[in-house]
This record gives C-alpha cells, structure tokens and sequence, in this order.
C-alpha cells in the first residue's frame, strides 16, 4: 500500500482541482490541475518527491501567471457604458442642485436624472448645466454661464 501512496496523492489531488474547476467555473484550480498532473508524471517516471513537489510548484505558478489574464481576457464579458454618448450634452436643472443637503435633478430628453455639481457648487432650478461625467445613473453636471447656454442649448436632441 505504502508503494501506491504517491500515485493516490498525485492522483487524488488531480481528481480533485478538477472537479472543483468543474463546480467552481471561475479558473481557481485548473493549474493545479496542471501542475499534479505533471507530478504525478514525475512519479511515473520514478522522480524523488522533492522533484515532484517542485514541478507541481513550477507547473502551477508557471501556468497561473502566464495564461489568467489572458483567459480571463478572452472570458470577461465586454461590459459597455451605454450612459458615455451623454457627455458634453446640455441639461436643465429641474431641481435646484445642492451638494450640502443631497439634492438635485436634470432632464435631459424627457428623462430626469440625479445630478451633482462637478465643482461642487450650487446651482438654481432652469439653469443649463453641461454634462462632464456619468456614474450609473448620476450626472456629474458644470454650470453654463448664461451667454454660452443659447447657443450649446441646439446641441441637445429631440425625439
């Protein structure tokens, strides 16, 4: 028995990371997987446990640091910011916009949305206000001085 306790180890742990790959589906053991598969070839070819447990140390480091990021590349789903075309755009403050007390809204294009100063400044209900940045579903909003609001007010779209 004693004669097959390498193989079982070596074996068993690969029996192991890759069932748990199988569950998990996140690439946490696939290069342990590697790596005591590798051993276990050691093994087979008579290799000192010292060597062994070096090549599943090397294998797995190895395989770890050169292929996730380029996996998790290939597998990362392109999440796409579908709030960025409203930058630059003029809105109009609905609700007067405080940064002290919390408040504030825009519209833009019929939809309103809450806003917050980029400079943190007040700023009164009608007033334009350019859009300089999007957070989920915050605008981060500049006032426009009064003689710029004329004219940037055609950049906004009508439906």
């Amino acid at each position: 028995m004693e004669l097959y306790m390498p193989y079982l180890i070596w074996g068993g742990l690969f029996v192991l990371t890759v069932v748990l790959e199988i569950v998990s589906q996140q690439l946490i053991s696939v290069w342990f997987a590697a790596g005591s598969f590798a051993a276990f070839l050691v093994l087979c070819f008579h290799g000192s446990i010292a060597l062994q447990v070096t090549v599943f140390i090397a294998v797995s480091v190895v395989l770890l640091l050169l292929t996730r990021p380029i996996v998790r590349k290939l597998l990362s789903y392109h999440i796409k910011d579908t709030n960025t075309q409203e930058i630059g755009r003029i809105a109009t403050v609905i609700q007067p916009i405080d940064t002290l007390k919390g408040t504030g809204r825009v519209r833009l294009d019929g939809v309103d949305w809450i806003a917050v100063s980029k400079e943190g400044l007040s700023i009164p209900e009608n007033a334009s206000v350019r859009i300089d940045a999007v957070e989920g579903t915050k605008l981060f909003v500049s006032l426009i001085p009064e003689s710029a609001s004329e004219p940037a007010a055609s950049t906004e779209r009508s439906y």
